[in-house]
């Protein structure tokens, strides 16, 4: 990596991270994307599985009364065939076309983000099966699989810090299946990805600690749309990269 890929790489995870500390979700939704405009999706997704799992961590470790075990537990199962699904794909797929359906997957959840587009009623369980089943695909293939379990979420837990805290709980879950997922796939086995996570602990943990003193002043709303409009900036930036190559 170049002097100023390094730059970038840092400020990217710093404002990921920072959302992440905030809102408990969002941090691969922004890195991802932005990231894979320089650097291969294949050594980017499994370095932001590391860095969300360890976030996953100190956020649900640090809140961990505050989880709704009983959403979660009707999550996870589905969530890790999706996992599996979604890994196989991320190691057969070529990266065009990866792109173009990260572009449009990004543009969607950035629109939906931007106006704030939720209803206020609770939705069904059965909701689950398919929030669940795409979480995790999209999670293992894209490194973002947030937007599906938010959705679902979001209509099921209205209290932002509960919200939160099932958040980095249920991405933790997610998180340890794509580890060993990747594991078994040979996508962790690559040295420059674990040099490049232990380089990106510090910067990861500071804006964590930054987002989570933020966490109380700023509305939901107002960061719903703050992550809209980052992401409308990347899954353009991504279209572009995607019909260049």
């Amino acid at each position: 990596m170049t002097v100023e890929q390094i730059a970038a790489t840092a400020a990217i995870l710093l404002t990921a991270y920072f959302i992440r500390g905030i809102a408990g979700f969002g941090s691969g939704l922004i890195a991802v994307p932005l990231l894979a405009l320089f650097l291969p999706l294949k050594f980017v997704v499994p370095l932001i599985l590391l860095l969300d799992f360890t976030a996953s961590v100190v956020i649900g470790g640090l809140h961990f009364k505050r989880v709704n075990w009983g959403e979660i537990g009707i999550l996870i199962p589905l969530g890790m065939v999706g996992v599996v699904l979604g890994t196989s794909l991320l190691i057969k797929l070529p990266s065009g076309p990866m792109l173009l359906a990260l572009a449009g997957f990004v543009f969607v959840f950035a629109v939906r983000s931007v106006f704030n587009i939720r209803g206020d009623k609770p939705i069904s369980r059965g909701w689950a099966v398919p929030a669940a089943l795409t979480g995790g695909t999209v999670g293992a293939l894209f490194g973002t699989g947030g937007p599906p379990y938010v959705i679902y979420l979001t209509h099921r837990i209205h209290d932002k810090s509960d919200l939160r805290a099932t958040f980095s709980a249920l991405f933790f879950t997610d998180g340890l299946t794509r580890i060993v997922s990747f594991l078994v796939a040979g996508l962790l086995l690559s040295t420059k990805v674990w040099i490049a996570y232990f380089a990106a602990l510090p910067l990861m943990l500071g804006a964590l600690y930054l987002g989570g003193r933020a966490h109380v002043g700023l509305s939901q709303v107002q960061m719903t749309r703050l992550v809209g409009v980052l992401l409308l900036v990347s899954s353009v930036s991504l279209l572009f990269k995607a019909l260049h190559i």
